[in-house]
C-alpha cells in the first residue's frame, strides 16, 4: 500500500518525472542549501532522496534572501537524453513585488554535476518546461502583477495575471511570440502551471488558492497548445477545501503515466495539528508530498475512487510494503556532511562549517536569524512525535555574544534554542533563547533562567511530542529538564504570521553564532533524530 504523505516533512510543490521504470520527484526547497529535493523511486511507495542539484554559487546564491523565499516549485523533465531542470531564485516575499528570477539547468545523470544555468527571464514564478513531440520546447510561467486591484485578469487575485507561454532553446533563448494562454478558474490565484499532451489534447495543470486550506490543483486542455484553453467539468481534480480530513492542503502537483500502464498524480498536502490549548490547525510538517491514483474519462483526469479529496492509504502498482520509519543516527568523524541535513542560503559551506575527525566544527557567524550568514546545520522534522539529541565536545565562549547549542527551528521568527554561551556574573551557561512567532520584529524571549555549567562536553536533547516540546541538558550524570514545556505548534507553516505567511516547514539541528565576529567554534561529535516508537 501507497501511504500519504510519501516524502515526509517539508518536501512542497512535487514536480514528477518517469523515466523508463524510475520515478523522481524533484520538490522546492526555499531558502535550504543545497537547492531542490530529488527523490528516486521504482515502486511509489518507497522514495530515496538521490540528489540536490543546486550546489554551487553559479547555481544558486541565496544570501540576503528573506524567509520562505529562494527555490519556489522546480520542474524536471527529461527529453534528448538528459534531465532538465527549471527553478525559480525569488528574492522578494512582501509587498508589491517579488523579484523572481528563472533559470534552467540540465544534466545526463539524475545525481551528476549539472550544467550552468540558462537565465530565461524574471516574469512570475513556478515556470515549467514542455518538451513538444515535434522536439520544440516550450517555457510556461505563471506573470506576476505589481499593480494592484483591478489590473488584472482574473477578479480572484489580481497580482497572479495568468499563464504565459513562449518557445525556448538552449542555443536561442526566448523566441518568438509571448501570449497569456490562461486566465484560471474562480478559485484564482493561479500558479505553477505544467504542461502535457495526450489524444491530441494540450493540458495545462496549475496550482490554485493559495498555499493554504483553499488549494487546488486545476485542470485545462485545448486542441492548439495556444488556446483557448477550457476548464476541467469541476475545475479542479484534487482539493480538500471545506472539508475536515487528516490530509489538508491539497494542491499543486503533475500527472504521469506508469509504465504499468496506470496513472498517478502527486500533489502537496498539509498534516494540522492543534495546538497546545486544542485548538487551532498548525502544520510543523510543513507541506508534504502525497500521491493518488487517477483514470482517463472523457479525455479528463479524475480521481480513481472519485470527488476531490486523495486517500490516505491507496494500492501501490506493485506489492511492496512501505519502509518503516527508523532513528537515525549520525557520529561525526571526518568525510561528507550526511544527506538528511542542509544549512540557510549561502554557497559557501567552508564558512559555516567543516567535517573533521574530531567532528562537526560549526564556526559561528551572524545571529540564528540572519538571511545571510548563519552557521545553522539541521535537518527536516518528518514526525509530529521525535526526540533529537546532539553534544558538544568543545566550545569555550568568551561572552553572551558566542552560543552554540541546539535549536527547533522554522525561520528568524518561529524558533526555540537551547544554547551554551557565557553569561555576565555565571560563566559558562545554558540559555534558553525563543521567539516563538513575534511577528514582525522578531524579538526574543528568555523563558528559563540561565543554568550554570561546568567545563567539558555538554549533551543536549529536545522531545517534541505533537504542540509542544521539552529541552533537555547533561554533563555525565542523568538528563535533566531545562526550562518549561514550550509551544512546539507555533514552528509551523502556520505559526506567527499565519496562514500564507510562510511556506517551509520545521527543522531541528545545530547551531553556532558569535555576533562579536570573531567566528568562535562549537565541535559536535553527534546527532540523533528518533521518531517516537522507532527502533
Amino acid at each position: 500500500m501507497i501511504q500519504n504523505p510519501i516524502l515526509l516533512g517539508f518536501n512542497a510543490d512535487p514536480s514528477f518525472c518517469r523515466v523508463g521504470e524510475d520515478y523522481y520527484i524533484a520538490t522546492s526547497t526555499f531558502e535550504w542549501y543545497p537547492g531542490v529535493q530529488i527523490h528516486h523511486s521504482r515502486d511509489l511507495v518507497n522514495w530515496e532522496l538521490v540528489s540536490r542539484p543546486l550546489n554551487r554559487a553559479a547555481l544558486l546564491d541565496m544570501r540576503g534572501n528573506p524567509d520562505s523565499c529562494g527555490i519556489w516549485a522546480p520542474c524536471l523533465s527529461y527529453a534528448d537524453g538528459k534531465f532538465w531542470l527549471v527553478y525559480t531564485d525569488v528574492k522578494r516575499l512582501d509587498g508589491a513585488f517579488k523579484d523572481a528570477h528563472n533559470y534552467i539547468t540540465a544534466c545526463d545523470t539524475i545525481d551528476g554535476e549539472w550544467c550552468d544555468p540558462w537565465y530565461v527571464n524574471s516574469s512570475g514564478f513556478d515556470p515549467s518546461l514542455f518538451h513538444d513531440d515535434d522536439g520544440r520546447k516550450w517555457f510556461v510561467n505563471m506573470v506576476w502583477n505589481h499593480r494592484g486591484p483591478g489590473t488584472g485578469g482574473n477578479p480572484a487575485n489580481a497580482s497572479f495575471d495568468g499563464i504565459l507561454l513562449q518557445e525556448w532553446s538552449p542555443e536561442g533563448g526566448l523566441t518568438g511570440p509571448v501570449k497569456n494562454v490562461y486566465k484560471g478558474s474562480p478559485r484564482g490565484l493561479t500558479e505553477a502551471p505544467h504542461l502535457f499532451k495526450r489524444n491530441g489534447y494540450y493540458y495545462l495543470t496549475t496550482a490554485e488558492g493559495g498555499t493554504g486550506y483553499d488549494h487546488a490543483v486545476t485542470l485545462a486542455r485545448s486542441r492548439d497548445i495556444w488556446g483557448p484553453y477550457e476548464d476541467h467539468p469541476e475545475h479542479h481534480v484534487i482539493s480538500t477545501k471545506g472539508t475536515d480530513g487528516p490530509i489538508q492542503r491539497t494542491g499543486h502537483g503533475q500527472w504521469v503515466e506508469t509504465h504499468w500502464g496506470n496513472h498517478f498524480h502527486t500533489f502537496l498536502m498539509g498534516r494540522p495539528i492543534p495546538g497546545p490549548d486544542g485548538t487551532g490547525r498548525y502544520c510543523p510538517l510543513g507541506r508534504e508530498t502525497g500521491i493518488e491514483e487517477v483514470v482517463w474519462r472523457d479525455d479528463w483526469l479524475w480521481l480513481k475512487e472519485g470527488g476531490l479529496v486523495p486517500r490516505q492509504e491507496l494500492p501501490g502498482p506493485v506489492d511492496v510494503a512501505p519502509k518503516a520509519r527508523e532513528a537515525v543516527r549520525h557520529s561525526f568523524g571526518g568525510g561528507e556532511l550526511p544527506m538528511d541535513f542542509q544549512w540557510l542560503r549561502t554557497p559557501e559551506p567552508e564558512r559555516i562549517f567543516r567535517m573533521g575527525p574530531e567532528g562537526l566544527s560549526l564556526i559561528g557567524r551572524e545571529s540564528i536569524g540572519s538571511w545571510f550568514e548563519q552557521a545553522l546545520v539541521a535537518r527536516r522534522q518528518e514526525d509530529f512525535d521525535y526526540t533529537a539529541e546532539t553534544e558538544i565536545t568543545a566550545f569555550a565562549p568568551e561572552s553572551y555574544q558566542q552560543a552554540a547549542g541546539l535549536t527547533t527551528y522554522y525561520n528568524r521568527h518561529k524558533f526555540h534554542a537551547a544554547l551554551v554561551s557565557d553569561e555576565p556574573g555565571i560563566g559558562r551557561a545554558l540559555v534558553l533563547m525563543s521567539c516563538p512567532g513575534n511577528w514582525p520584529d522578531a524579538q526574543l524571549e528568555w523563558p528559563a533562567e540561565p543554568v550554570a555549567l561546568e567545563d567539558g562536553p555538554v549533551e543536549l536533547k529536545v522531545e517534541v511530542r505533537g504542540a509542544v516540546q521539552q529541552f533537555f541538558y547533561r554533563q555525565g550524570g542523568d538528563w535533566v529538564a531545562f526550562g518549561p514545556e514550550l509551544n512546539a505548534a507555533v514552528i509551523s507553516d502556520e505559526g506567527g504570521r499565519g496562514e500564507h505567511g510562510s511556506f517551509t516547514g520545521a527543522f531541528v539541528g545545530m547551531v553556532a553564532m558569535d555576533t562579536s565576529g570573531m567566528a568562535k567554534e562549537a565541535v559536535f561529535s553527534r546527532f540523533d533524530y528518533v521518531p517516537e516508537g522507532a527502533a
